[in-house]
């Protein structure tokens, strides 16, 4: 499921921000989600998350699919995607550290790094513009930030009580009157395509 409605204000303001130009041209976007491993992880109780015969990237293929979609949302599909990904730690079969680069079809080039061994917990996009920065979170809820020379604009957008809320209510109204839905099949399909990609599947 799409995390693009999820917490819909935050992801629309920077929306709002790159359509208006407030940061100039998009050139480039870049991501870093990184945790430790849990009590589960290093006890190496059976967790279906970290099977490689069920899900090859462990967390990855659980949680970047929700950035990478959002990703095609605010910059445009992906063209060409790669990635380097292992297993540090050992402690299950799956991957725990990708690291990818990707080319989208503007030109906008961007960056991922996703590591579930490490010392801290970091959720940090940045988009750089020729004329400033965004900073966000896809998970945490972190206030969103637009740097420029002229301004540093900080929003806090807390989560809704409901974290499924919008994206249910985008849902019925896609079928039930028939207004656009920015996550469809379509380009959940496309978003799977980028992580077989990243992980070399294909």
């Amino acid at each position: 499921m799409s995390l693009i409605i999820v917490v819909v204000c935050q992801f629309t303001k920077i929306k709002e921000w790159i359509d208006a130009g407030l940061i100039g041209e998009i050139r480039h976007i870049n991501w870093h989600l990184s945790k430790p491993a849990n009590k589960q992880d290093i006890s190496k109780e059976y967790n279906w998350r970290t099977d490689a015969t069920i899900a090859p990237g462990g967390y990855f293929d659980d949680l970047a699919s929700h950035g990478l979609d959002l990703f095609t949302f605010l910059l445009g599909n992906i063209q060409e995607a790669k990635g380097i990904s292992l297993n540090q730690q050992g402690l299950y079969t799956a991957k725990d550290a990708i690291t990818a680069c990707w080319l989208h079809k503007n030109g906008i080039t961007g960056a991922g790094s996703w590591n579930f061994g490490c010392s801290l917990r970091e959720d940090k996009v940045e988009i750089y513009g020729s004329k400033g920065e965004i900073i966000f979170s896809i998970f945490d809820e972190n206030p969103i930030e637009l740097i420029t020379e002229k301004e540093h604009k900080t929003l806090n957008i807390e989560h809704p009580e409901n974290v499924q809320f919008y994206h249910i209510q985008n849902m019925r109204d896609f079928f039930f009157d028939g207004k656009k839905h920015p996550s469809i099949g379509k380009s959940a399909v496309h978003t799977s395509w980028i992580m077989d990609k990243i992980l070399g599947h294909i």
